[in-house]
């Protein structure tokens, strides 16, 4: 009897043991990692057909491949004829002394918008990153050091994201909300596919004009005009925000478009 009760014991010990679940570090190993060889990294600079008619621009995009399947867009696929909206996105790789002017317009006007910021930006500029999130607006990922992710390693890449994201959360307390855009518009499959695998969705554009050389601004009425003539239904312009011409010309190019009958949406209704 006694030897009975041991036996049922050892049977019962046994049973447990292998039912446990695994140790972090022995489940996280037996995840199958993804094979990003099989994705190609060409590299694709991302340029613009621009339209003067108000319909959707052509994009450089890599053959056969659609973005959405990677969560990536130039802009809003879905954006219905009823109810017209456009996208700010402001790229912020430092201070120039315009980002507050620009979020005083924005709180003005009852606009929100997102904010590309690099790791350097939040590291010189936390409080600004504050105010955005305050504000309402949306802050998104530009990398640490804006390289060209076709030309980083797989790690390489995603160290700029992590970091870029632990940072900002260190120095002002918030998440990094879960969009990025690729440095210089620089991208391949492989690479949209490792920012999926992250979480984030990749955001593109379809505006741009030469506005990023502090020293050589295409002044005020340039910028108006490029938006009067090439605007459209789902635009995602992209806008730097070190940029003098720029900040004066918000808000002209914000009343322009309102009186269009355009809404301004936030990223996250996309993606």
């Amino acid at each position: 009897m006694k030897n009975n009760i041991i036996y049922r014991l050892i049977a019962f010990f046994i049973m447990l043991s292998l039912c446990a679940p695994m140790p972090m570090a022995q489940a996280a190993a037996s995840k199958k990692q993804v094979d990003y060889s099989q994705y190609s990294n060409t590299k694709i600079s991302f340029g613009l057909g621009l339209h003067t008619d108000h319909t959707v621009p052509s994009g450089a995009r890599p053959s056969g491949v659609k973005l959405k399947d990677y969560n990536a867009y130039y802009y809003d696929i879905r954006a219905k004829k009823k109810d017209p909206v456009v996208y700010l996105t402001f790229d912020c790789g430092y201070e120039n002394g315009y980002t507050k002017k620009i979020l005083k317009t924005l709180k003005k006007k009852k606009v929100k918008a997102i904010f590309f910021v690099t790791e350097g930006y939040i590291k010189s500029a936390p409080g600004l990153v504050k105010q955005m999130k305050k504000e309402g607006h949306l802050v998104g990922n530009h990398t640490c050091l804006h390289p060209q992710l076709t030309s980083c390693s797989v790690g390489r890449i995603k160290k700029e994201i992590k970091q870029c994201a632990k940072t900002m959360k260190e120095l002002t307390g918030y998440d990094m909300d879960p969009y990025v855009r690729p440095p210089e518009g620089v991208y391949s499959v492989r690479v949209l596919k490792i920012l999926q695998d992250m979480g984030y969705a990749t955001f593109l554009w379809s505006l741009a004009y030469y506005d990023y050389d502090e020293s050589k601004q295409p002044g005020k009425e340039y910028v108006i005009n490029k938006f009067k003539k090439h605007y459209f239904n789902g635009m995602i312009p992209l806008i730097h925000a070190i940029s003098k011409s720029n900040t004066e010309a918000l808000p002209d190019v914000i009343d322009f478009l309102a009186k269009k009958g355009f809404r301004f949406g936030t990223l996250d209704e996309i993606a």
